[in-house]
């Protein structure tokens, strides 16, 4: 449950602590909150299947953040909007996580039932 546990942080600091994001760097923020948002439910289903590694979730989450940041930057500087590309590829990976999640608790349901 360390994943859920660090986004409830996260967005606790996130809702008192104010801070603006200059808009020039918003596309960079944008996709590297969602490349961490999609390690975060990888690792609560990975977490769910007494799978979870902390190696393997803290390097995807940083990693995953700043390669996409990084391509961010650099499809921006060819002209390229090539954060769109990582927005869909995050986004598929973070609603099928979340589809993976809400049927591993369906059928934990389901057995108690």
């Amino acid at each position: 449950m360390i994943p859920l546990l660090g986004l409830m942080i996260g967005l606790l600091i996130g809702i008192l602590i104010p801070y603006n994001i200059p808009k020039e760097y918003s596309n960079y923020a944008a996709v590297a909150i969602l490349a961490a948002l999609d390690s975060v439910f990888g690792g609560l289903y990975a977490s769910m299947n007494n799978k979870f590694d902390i190696k393997v979730f803290l390097s995807g989450f940083f990693g995953n953040s700043l390669l996409a940041a990084l391509l961010a930057y650099i499809g921006d500087r060819l002209g390229i909007s090539l954060h769109l590309a990582a927005v869909f590829a995050f986004g598929n990976r973070i609603f099928l996580n979340f589809g993976l999640i809400r049927r591993k608790l369906l059928e934990k349901n389901d057995e108690k039932i």
